[in-house]
């Protein structure tokens, strides 16, 4: 299978050993049956506190539990329908099921609507009161926290209902942009490495643009911005469209700001946000000396944009066995301890991981699991450096989930996706500043310094830019002004120039990059990337400072999975996102490894 045969084998042809076990979420059909009725029974039950929730402080914990009985058993009953259709898509057996817990679940949230707005109608004092008649509902203090905080930002029912029928119309603007993205856009036939004649795609241009001949990554860049160009006044329609609706969404709701009201939900200031812009502004002259350097390793007279995604490095090549890699992650994870690394053995041997492709199976990679199994994770492994800290990053996700799934409450145990982003980058930070230490030959080094850096630069830098680019187009729409294509186009331009400075040549083609992007759509999302792989890189040099105390402290903030506002839960553990600190500690970071790249 690391070979790579010319025919995928079939699900049956995988060994056992190399499968996830999903027997261990139901052994049977004949159990997810039983759930099934089990929720029918708790549907039911739930519907009976309906108009009573708040009466007294048992009646809201009993309610409260038996919210949470539905939600463990659904939660088991999607994640085991949806995994067993990821293993072979073409089986329609695997399908239907799919397709009927996810009706089962639309069905139990209809019936469920009614629980929030009558919590919302119990006031405070006669809450407070509840909670020191009723010891169990302290489990529930930071749920019911949360849900107050944002009461002022909760319309009256009739309200909420007319936002809630607008939703289809605000997606708008991006069911536009999908449709037209994926369905409509046909971009042009250019020529490969040898030659040949190909359509360009989007699977296939991050491809072409890691070619090592030039003349591929210019024409695919080429292709690719000049066929979005073409649609500049839709795209432009369509992007209006999107932030308006969160400009809309944001003034029903009261809030100062599209910004605020996109970070109030995980309870971030704007200033973290600000933060962010601010600290990597000031550090574009290592991002610049950076790409300087890897001109220099290109032997370029110019260094265009379409250049910035190739490797330098032509002298060593990974290959290895699942085994093999195995192996490297535990090494390169030593530092997280005993116990974790018990835990990336349990992973290993466990029954948890899903390695090789398949006819059918879905792609990519990923970490999954519920609150009553044990984590598992989706690989596609085929022997690559990729695969080496994809395994990393998703052990990460999955350990994340293990730790705060045994410590916290099922209420308290589901973390947000700014979280959930520190504990996989801190693994692959680990792992290639291991393999960066180990390397052999220059060529190896340079191989694995270049991997780090792009990462870097990819995700803090070039993120952060999108992050700015929300900012300014959610003003310049707040300010009652339209997006214009022209608009759009050179603000896009003025940052691409700001970001990447004068020694790279910005070709005039980007400026239409900002109509492919499907992440503006997202409402202020780009920026948790950014903002999670520098936390990872400063717990990083925390460990290597302070040793042990800073490893338990990160272990701790992984198994309080999302008992406290994510901010909160840094701070404890020494990464306090509210000032610059933690972002300047991963500029150094990167500033120490482009002086090593740069040699």
């Amino acid at each position: 299978m690391e070979n790579g045969e010319k025919t995928l084998p079939r699900r049956e042809e995988i060994p056992v050993a190399y499968r996830w076990r999903l027997e261990d979420i139901y052994a049977s059909l004949e159990e997810w049956e039983a759930d099934r009725q089990r929720v029918e029974e708790l549907i039911r039950e739930f519907e009976s506190y309906q108009n009573k929730v708040g009466e007294s402080a048992q009646t809201l914990l009993r309610a409260l539990q038996t919210r949470d009985q539905l939600g463990r058993i659904l939660d088991k009953m999607l994640v085991y329908t949806r995994m067993k259709r990821d293993e072979d898509n073409t089986n329609s057996q695997s399908q239907a099921l799919a397709d009927r817990a996810q009706a089962i679940a639309v069905q139990v949230q209809t019936k469920a609507s009614y629980f929030l707005p009558e919590v919302m109608a119990i006031p405070q004092a006669k809450l407070e009161g509840y909670f020191r008649e009723e010891p169990g509902l302290e489990t529930y203090r930071h749920f019911f926290d949360d849900l107050f905080r944002r009461k002022e930002h909760i319309l009256s029912p009739a309200e909420e209902r007319i936002l809630a029928l607008s939703g289809e119309i605000g997606d708008s603007g991006q069911n536009i942009f999908t449709m037209l993205n994926n369905a409509d856009l046909r971009f042009p036939v250019i020529h490969d490495e040898e030659g040949n004649e190909v359509e360009l795609t989007h699977g296939r241009y991050l491809r072409f643009l890691e070619s090592r001949k030039q003349a591929v990554r210019k024409e695919a860049f080429l292709g690719i911005h000049q066929t979005y160009q073409r649609y500049r006044n839709t795209l432009a329609a369509a992007l209006n469209a999107g932030v308006k609706s969160n400009v809309f969404y944001t003034r029903a709701r009261r809030y100062p700001s599209a910004l605020e009201a996109a970070l109030d939900d995980d309870h971030i200031q704007v200033k973290v946000y600000e933060n962010l812009i601010a600290v990597v502004r000031d550090h574009l002259p290592l991002l610049h000396e950076y790409l300087a350097a890897k001109q220099k390793h290109l032997n370029l007279p110019e260094l265009h944009l379409y250049d910035l995604y190739v490797s330098p490095v032509t002298g060593f090549e990974l290959k290895i066995s699942y085994e093999e890699a195995k192996q490297i992650v535990k090494d390169g994870l030593q530092t997280l301890g005993e116990d974790y690394g018990r835990l990336l053995d349990q992973a290993f041997t466990g029954g948890w991981v899903d390695v090789y492709e398949n006819r059918g199976k879905t792609s990519g990679a990923y970490a999954w699991g519920c609150y009553d199994s044990h984590p598992y994770v989706l690989l596609n492994f085929q022997g690559r450096a990729n695969d080496l800290f994809t395994i990393a990053h998703e052990i990460g996700h999955a350990l994340h989930s293990y730790l705060a799934n045994h410590a916290q409450a099922y209420v308290n145990a589901h973390y947000p996706i700014i979280l959930a982003e520190i504990a996989s980058t801190v693994n692959e930070v680990l792992l290639v500043l291991h393999l960066i230490e180990r390397a052999q030959t220059r060529e190896e080094k340079l191989f694995y310094l270049h991997h780090f850096l792009e990462h870097f630069r990819a995700t803090v830098y070039r993120q952060t830019m999108f992050a700015e680019f929300e900012k300014i187009i959610h003003e310049q729409v707040e300010k009652g002004e339209a997006l214009t294509p022209e608009w759009l186009e050179e603000e896009y331009y003025t940052l691409v120039k700001t970001y990447h400075g004068p020694g790279v040549t910005v070709d005039a083609e980007i400026k239409a990059e900002w109509s492919r992007i499907p992440h503006f759509y997202y409402n202020f999302y780009v920026y948790k990337y950014a903002t999670g792989f520098c936390s990872a890189v400063a717990f990083v040099q925390k460990f290597r400072e302070e040793g042990g105390a800073a490893v338990q402290n990160y272990l701790r903030l992984l198994a309080a999975g999302g008992s406290d506002y994510p901010l909160e839960l840094l701070k404890r553990a020494g990464v306090d996102l509210s000032v610059p600190e933690p972002l300047v500690a991963a500029m150094s970071m990167f500033k120490q490894l482009v002086k090593e790249f740069a040699g």
